[in-house]
């Protein structure tokens, strides 16, 4: 069990952004939050639960970064896994059963999970065999989120025809981080700046906003084609963006209504619908002054 110090709220952090914790076996993701929040005196939330079993990187957001959550719960995971296949298998046969998971496949929740228990499909980006000793087999996978690794072990043991589970499981990549961005709940209370709200949406997509739409942004509009003033081409519609102004700050989420090729393009007519805006109304006149 981890105890941690009593300590006053720690002012030198930021007030933003995301602290990346490198989650013990035991508590839940909902725990470590909770405990980042008593740290820190600000409010946290997590993106991605881990299984109280499973070690790793998951992301806690702290104050105004609890609105980018969404951009860290939908975004792909990767993982190392530990599972035991029972009685022993040849290397070639888990080779051959595992290639038969990658792309799109089906799963249906485990009965531990908090979600309905309904079969829906998973994209498996990537499943590599690292190791294999006696029935202990260690791989690596990356996926769609919401992806349940116990199921996978379970479901590749199926169809080599023996007994498939997961013994251990550790989350190395969460979207844009690594266990390289991640620290221990044990050294969070000394000098460790958060990371940046930024930070948090570096997988994303970016349309960059003019200065003048800056401000009805941050009043609830949607971005229009004249306040665009640049554009990844490679954004497809209906996909997650984040806006930034010219001065690389985050001024929030939205959802393309059009391709990055028809945003460059268009003259008029709405081009992004904003679903989070995490500048505050007083900040955008300092935006619209940047060059």
């Amino acid at each position: 069990m981890i105890v941690l110090r009593k300590e006053k709220p720690l002012s030198h952090l930021r007030q933003e952004g995301f602290v990346v914790i490198d989650k013990p076996r035991g508590p839940s993701s909902h725990e470590v939050s909770a405990w980042v929040g008593k740290l820190t005196g600000l409010k946290a939330g997590h993106a991605g639960t881990l299984d109280p079993q499973a070690i790793g990187v998951l992301p806690v957001a702290v104050g105004i970064g609890k609105k980018v959550l969404r951009a860290l719960a939908e975004c792909d995971k990767e993982y190392i896994c530990i599972a035991r296949f029972t009685p022993k298998v040849p290397e070639e046969e888990l080779k051959k059963a595992m290639g038969q998971f990658t792309g799109k496949i089906y799963q249906t929740p485990p009965k531990e999970a908090a979600v309905k228990r309904v079969m829906r499909t998973r994209v498996i980006h990537s499943l590599r065999l690292l190791e294999a000793d006696g029935e202990l087999v260690l791989f690596r996978v990356r996926c769609q989120h919401g992806t349940y690794i116990r199921v996978l072990c379970e479901d590749i043991g199926e169809v080599l025809g023996v007994k498939g589970e997961m013994v251990e499981l550790r989350r190395a990549i969460a979207g844009p981080f690594t266990e390289k961005d991640a620290v221990f709940l044990q050294t969070l209370a000394d000098d460790k700046e958060l990371l940046s709200i930024e930070s948090g949406v570096a997988h994303l997509p970016k349309v960059v906003v003019g200065n003048s739409a800056v401000g009805a942004l941050c009043h609830g509009a949607d971005l229009a084609a004249s306040g665009v003033a640049a554009v990844d081409k490679k954004i497809y519609k209906g996909a997650m963006v984040a806006l930034f102004t010219a001065g690389k700050e985050l001024v929030g989420l939205g959802i393309a209504e059009k391709s990055g090729e028809e945003i460059a393009e268009a003259k008029k007519g709405i081009v992004v619908k904003t679903t989070a805006i995490v500048m505050p109304r007083d900040t955008y006149p300092r935006a619209w002054n940047k060059k």
